[in-house]
């Protein structure tokens, strides 16, 4: 995998940048419980993570991950969850994309040894995957095994956090996207798929953050792939849902304006 940092020039800037996404000073720290409460990432004590973290949320994703980056391990995560967040929604070059989430992997595997119990160590190296399995073919990346790596770091990450909403999220879409492509019965044996799982992670997730706008999208995509044109009704619900959410950073404005766009679509 890919361990290069990524040079400014690879990032798209952020399409929506708001006063409101500015969290100088003592705003981060108030607002961080807010902020975090899908991923459980606790405060920083260094100064440079909690810049690296100002200039996420702002949707500044180069910044973030280059201050993370120059850090050492405690920016990892940081650093992290831009690549993949900026990969995921601002990337349209699918190699691009692969290197970003490669690259996040790749960090958090060596971040899962140093400090094998840092949640999002775990968290954001199953969500690295998951989006690199959806750029190269899930059914390719199940036959490869990255299925049983994107299980295994989500069981840690819950085991370390029961309460870890985006962990929730990723593991409903982890047993949605599995009996998608392998069916019920096939995912059951092969993985240990399951419909009501999928269900139970979604429902925990939206229990810990009632406002988020992802945790709405993945249920609604998770319900189709499981359920086809029977839960049509309620996934377009989801999203229309998704849309009304206020967005608090970068993220969730990304969030937002993907479930508007679906919406149009339609």
């Amino acid at each position: 995998m890919t361990t290069s940092q990524p040079k400014l020039s690879d990032f798209t800037p952020f399409p929506w940048p708001d006063a409101a996404y500015d969290y100088a000073g003592e705003r981060l720290e108030q607002h961080w419980e807010r902020l975090h409460q899908g991923d459980a990432e606790p405060w920083p004590e260094d100064e440079q993570v909690q810049e690296a973290w100002r200039a996420y949320h702002a949707g500044d994703f180069a910044r973030a991950v280059s201050l993370g980056l120059g850090a050492g391990e405690d920016g990892l995560n940081v650093a992290n969850k831009a690549l993949v967040i900026h990969a995921s929604y601002l990337l349209d070059d699918k190699y691009a994309k692969r290197e970003a989430f490669e690259l996040a992997a790749s960090n958090a595997e060596k971040l899962q040894k140093r400090q094998p119990d840092n949640v999002n160590a775990w968290y954001f190296h199953a969500l690295a995957l998951g989006r690199y399995s959806q750029v190269i073919s899930v059914s390719k990346a199940l036959s490869i095994g990255i299925g049983d790596k994107i299980k295994s770091s989500l069981e840690q990450a819950l085991s370390l956090e029961p309460d870890h909403a985006e962990a929730h999220i990723a593991f409903g879409a982890w047993h949605a996207e599995i009996i998608d492509k392998l069916g019920a019965m096939i995912g059951g044996i092969t993985y240990g798929a399951k419909k009501d799982e999928s269900e139970r992670h979604f429902k925990a997730a939206l229990a810990i953050i009632p406002h988020s706008a992802i945790a709405r999208m993945e249920y609604a995509n998770a319900m189709v792939m499981m359920h086809g044109k029977s839960k049509m009704a309620a996934a377009e619900a989801l999203y229309s849902e998704a849309a009304a959410c206020e967005p608090l950073d970068a993220m969730e404005r990304l969030d937002v304006e993907a479930a508007r766009e679906e919406l149009a679509d339609e």
